[in-house]
């Protein structure tokens, strides 16, 4: 009986020390990462702005719902490791920029990415996705930045991104440039 509180009360302790930690933590970030992908801008753009094909590239969608376009771009609906969400494109601009918004509301985390594409080289393009991001939840707060890491699921996605066009990526961090959504 005596372990058991012992281990009862270190877990409760544990859990109340992670929400404190996360609630003093600030509840908005940027992230940016960088990778050079085998493609041209062009051919970029093209995976980027055509969700149906998502599935197909990226592991962690297993289904797009391709919504009605906005007047700045399209909007999807995404199932996936991370539950359902909706994005909404807020600035348009090929096949250079590209800034996609969660619009749900009442998810634990919220924000948006910002996509920069640049030609490098012949055939290929640097990719940098900023993401400007919130996270609500002080628990989630805490695994989001002490766990997980704020630029993990962005290098994940370049690797995807790399892997669509036969290649290997190896992102790296960069400073985020810009204000909320400019250059």
């Amino acid at each position: 009986m005596k372990w058991a509180l012992i281990v009862g009360g270190s877990l409760v302790a544990i859990v109340l020390l992670v929400a404190i930690v996360g609630a003093a933590l600030p509840r908005d970030h940027t992230a940016a990462m960088s990778a050079r992908i085998p493609a041209s801008p062009e051919s970029v753009w093209a995976a980027l702005t055509t969700p149906a094909e998502f599935p197909r590239w990226r592991s962690e969608v297993k289904r797009v719902e391709v919504l009605p376009a906005t007047p700045s771009g399209p909007s999807w609906r995404e199932e996936g490791g991370n539950g359902t969400i909706t994005y909404v494109v807020e600035a348009y601009e090929p096949p250079r920029r590209l800034v996609a918004r969660i619009a749900d509301q009442g998810l634990p985390f919220g924000g948006s990415w910002e996509y920069r594409i640049e030609p490098e080289g012949a055939a290929e393009s640097r990719v940098t996705i900023i993401e400007r991001g919130s996270v609500y939840n002080p628990v989630f707060r805490f695994v989001s930045r002490f766990i997980m890491g704020h630029t993990k699921t962005i290098d994940g996605y370049l690797r995807a991104l790399a892997r669509r066009f036969g290649g290997d990526a190896a992102p790296t961090v960069v400073p985020a440039t810009g204000d909320a959504h400019g250059p």
